[in-house]
């Protein structure tokens, strides 16, 4: 199987991550940065669209044409994060479901125990709606586990898989009739 997307987060050191992906990168690989979205800012969706930039579902990528910067995206880590915890949470086959393989409840003891204690959240309502702002716990600095998930899940949305819940945005046409036709 071939991997399409492969995300790698370039908030903490951005040089030797750059570095790495201007030896060995490929198409494949792509820069990474979380940006907590809160309730008091703009979300993705409503930035205005120009040329060479994609919005997409709680993720965007900027245009870097003519700059010195490899192509990156950034992510909505407070919508990802509760995306992830809420998928994880929902029971197998539901609308939503992040599973995981395996049966036994050791499968997985580890990484569900990084998961739910490596951060918390908190809801906020603010003049762009309610978010739950995530903020790691002081005792736990380390969430990589969590961020590789919500990398994984954003790797997934860029390219084209989406939840059976999420809604298909579609275009309407316009119809155009033998009249019409005849006009032009």
């Amino acid at each position: 199987m071939r991997s399409d997307r492969l995300l790698v987060d370039m908030g903490y050191k951005p040089g030797i991550v750059a570095d790495v992906k201007r030896r060995c990168g490929g198409s494949v690989m792509m820069l990474s940065k979380g940006v907590g979205i809160r309730s008091t800012r703009r979300p993705f969706e409503a930035y205005a669209r120009k040329p060479g930039e994609t919005i997409g579902d709680h993720w965007y990528m900027p245009n870097v044409r003519r700059t010195a910067q490899f192509q990156h995206v950034l992510i909505d880590t407070n919508f990802w994060k509760s995306f992830v915890h809420d998928g994880l949470a929902s029971p197998p086959m539901d609308r939503g479901c992040i599973g995981l393989y395996g049966t036994a409840r050791t499968d997985h003891a580890l990484l569900a125990e990084h998961i739910a204690r490596s951060e918390r959240w908190v809801e906020v309502t603010g003049p762009y709606g309610t978010v739950r702002e995530w903020t790691p716990l002081p005792t736990r600095p380390d969430n990589h586990w969590l961020d590789c998930l919500v990398g994984c899940a954003v790797a997934a949305s860029m390219c084209g898989i989406r939840t059976t819940g999420d809604a298909v945005p579609t275009r309407q046409r316009k119809r155009y009739t033998q009249q019409d036709l005849q006009r032009r």
